[in-house]
């Protein structure tokens, strides 16, 4: 590559950066350790670095491998993946542990084959999510309807919620209807009405959003409804680029791909207490382990209090609103905009 096309991308690479700096940081502190770094990319490895950081994560790139080792010319010495992630995504980011690898990456699944090399796309990493200090309960009393006291019939874990009609159609996975070759089906709703059909997933994972260029997974943007209220269409449109789902070795990561938070409830999250399960507030481009195929064990289902039955192997995540105990909204189905994931159960 001509010098001064090398000398381009850099420029270009530069002016991406967060404009501002971690709390440690001055301004161009880590110019010189993103300089030496830059200089030890090989040609294809600096234009994909420029195109993951031009697109922001909006599609997923390749793996850009650079020599391991931590890069001269800063006071604190950096891995190359700490460095590009503090440089681009996150400036507060001190230590390795605080990352994920995302499981599109290579580097995550042992690498290109040598060991003197890593990746340091800073798209392909997610920052690990944390369960937060819960603020006091919310003291407004919900005056939202509830589920029907009713039982729960044999082969049944859990009900599908429609007021179009006011029909109740069964969503369950019970053993006589799961058949093999995915891993989970999604079911998209708008608060206690779902739109759309159950979306079977094959692939290791999935995206799940409404604008997401050069896409593919559940596009939830080409869901049609009869009558969106106010607030469905505002929180519709903060989905965006909206999560990503994988299935991993003993359970199941979200990532957290869109511009506001999304809210995350299992069993395997939390016990089971007075205000339900436990809701994990997962902010934009962190991920977390929503679900362990270990903890569940062969549980059967049970009642969330206000809500009705629950199944054991299911995720519920809301699109920027929250519920529970410490928000206006106590039940999921309150919320404007959520996803169901209802888990084939390993056998």
């Amino acid at each position: 590559m001509f010098r001064s096309r090398r000398a381009g991308l850099v420029r270009r690479l530069w002016r991406q950066r967060c404009v501002v700096a971690g709390p440690e940081d001055g301004p161009g502190a880590l110019k010189p350790a993103a300089h030496a770094l830059f200089k030890k990319l090989k040609d294809e490895e600096l234009e994909l670095l420029v195109q993951a950081v031009e697109s922001r994560g909006a599609w997923e790139s390749g793996c850009v491998w650079a020599p391991r080792g931590e890069p001269r010319g800063t006071k604190q010495a950096l891995p190359p993946q700490v460095l590009l992630c503090r440089l681009y995504r996150w400036p507060d980011l001190r230590q390795p542990y605080e990352l994920k690898h995302l499981c599109y990456c290579a580097g995550g699944r042992g690498g290109c084959g040598d060991a003197a090399v890593l990746c340091c796309n800073p798209h392909h990493f997610s920052r690990l999510a944390a369960p937060e200090t819960p603020p006091p309960p919310y003291s407004k009393v919900s005056c939202g309807p509830s589920w029907p006291d009713e039982p729960q019939h044999p082969g049944t874990q859990l009900l599908e919620f429609s007021y179009n009609g006011g029909d109740r159609h069964d969503t369950s996975l019970s053993r006589n209807t799961i058949k093999d070759g995915y891993w989970c089906k999604l079911a998209y709703w708008e608060h206690r009405t779902r739109v759309g059909r159950l979306y079977a997933v094959h692939e290791a994972s999935v995206n799940v959003f409404c604008e997401l260029p050069r896409g593919s997974g559940f596009c939830l943007g080409q869901l049609p409804a009869a009558h969106r209220s106010r607030a469905v269409r505002r929180a519709r449109g903060k989905i965006g680029r909206g999560l990503l789902l994988s299935q991993e070795p003993g359970g199941v990561w979200a990532y957290n791909r869109s511009e506001h938070p999304i809210f995350v409830s299992s069993p395997t999250l939390g016990v089971l207490g007075a205000g339900g399960l436990t809701v994990l507030k997962v902010l934009p481009g962190y991920s977390a382990k929503v679900f362990d195929y270990e903890q569940v064990g062969g549980a059967g289902g049970w009642r969330l209090p206000g809500e009705g039955p629950c199944d054991p192997h299911s995720i519920r995540i809301s699109f920027a609103k929250g519920w529970g105990p410490c928000y206006s909204r106590q039940f999921i189905t309150s919320c404007p905009c959520w996803l169901e994931v209802l888990l084939n159960q390993p056998r």
